[in-house]
């Protein structure tokens, strides 16, 4: 049987609430809501055709924004003043069918704007920077494409015109290296809550799971580690390491990773500068990735997912 040949508007629809929902859904949603008698498999076509446009727009900007200047041969855009700006990337995991389970690298461009809230510490109301305005690029591969991704987005929304800028990461080296190639002049940050989380776990190293001297130990470390004291967290956990060699080697790890990044673990001098220090904004994206492509059972095919990710990307995208 041929297929129904559907407006414009209603296909722009299928796809929207395909990119929401799982294709069974949207086919019950569109027929109890819509009255549109479409099948599942319909759906998915629909995506496929509409997610491989998707991909193609996708890849002419990012090799648009990458080229050697003069080598496009358009014109060149007068770049507008901006505020400020920044770019956070992180990493979540999706199945592929007959490769496993995947890293699915996510880019989030953002705004930076002040705002009050309440300081969980001292209860006072503080003004600090806050993401606004977040777009994503996501790419099931490698991280070089993803730099480029996230150079074309942030390029695009006039990052070249930004009085400041700023990247937000987790402290993986990838992250780090992308900063340098693509946003070397803006300035990097360690998102706040992993770097408490490794110092949660240098502390039960030390003191043990659940005792007192755990927490004060911890409570100590926090306040000095927010204050800019990341190097010599470092230096400690490596004088500690030496004495307990049967804990030498994940203390070492630990003080790696503050040794490794304490030149982005400015966090007070950071707030109070009104830059963001948490990587919310991109966990955030990666969790609204996950819930359309690593539900329950889900297993993709790489096409299948690779047509998906850039329309769940511009849903999800203020």
């Amino acid at each position: 049987m041929r297929e129904r040949h559907w407006s414009e508007g209603v296909v722009e629809w299928m796809v929207w609430l395909s990119g929401l929902v799982p294709f069974g859904v949207a086919e019950e949603i569109l027929q109890q809501v819509g009255r549109v008698g479409v099948s599942d498999s319909s759906l998915w076509r629909r995506v496929q055709e509409v997610g491989e446009k998707f991909k193609e727009q996708m890849e002419e900007e990012r090799i648009r924004a990458n080229v050697l200047e003069g080598r496009w041969g358009g014109p060149v855009e007068r770049v507008e003043p901006k505020g400020r700006m920044g770019v956070a990337m992180d990493g979540c995991m999706i199945h592929i069918r007959e490769e496993g389970w995947k890293e699915l690298k996510v880019g989030c461009v953002f705004e930076v704007e002040t705002g009050w809230v309440v300081d969980r510490e001292t209860g006072e109301r503080v003004e600090v920077g806050r993401a606004v305005a977040n777009s994503y690029v996501a790419h099931l591969g490698g991280p070089e494409v993803l730099g480029q991704m996230v150079w074309a987005e942030a390029k695009r929304r006039g990052w070249e015109g930004a009085v400041e800028t700023e990247v937000v990461g987790d402290g993986a080296p990838w992250i780090w290296n992308l900063a340098a190639d693509y946003f070397y002049d803006s300035h990097q940050v360690v998102d706040w809550y992993h770097a408490t989380e490794h110092l949660a776990e240098a502390a039960r190293l030390l003191k043990g799971e659940g005792t007192q001297a755990r927490t004060i130990w911890f409570n100590q470390w926090k306040k000095r580690l927010f204050q800019g004291d990341a190097l010599q967290l470092a230096l400690a956990l490596q004088a500690a390491a030496a004495k307990q060699p049967e804990i030498a080697e994940a203390l070492e790890r630990e003080a790696g990773y503050f040794y490794n990044n304490h030149r982005r673990m400015n966090y007070q001098e950071m707030r109070e500068e009104r830059w963001v220090i948490g990587s919310g904004m991109v966990e955030s994206g990666g969790k609204q990735f996950k819930a359309r492509l690593a539900g329950s059972g889900m297993r993709w095919s790489r096409p299948g997912a690779e047509r998906l990710i850039p329309i769940r990307a511009a849903i999800i995208s203020t």
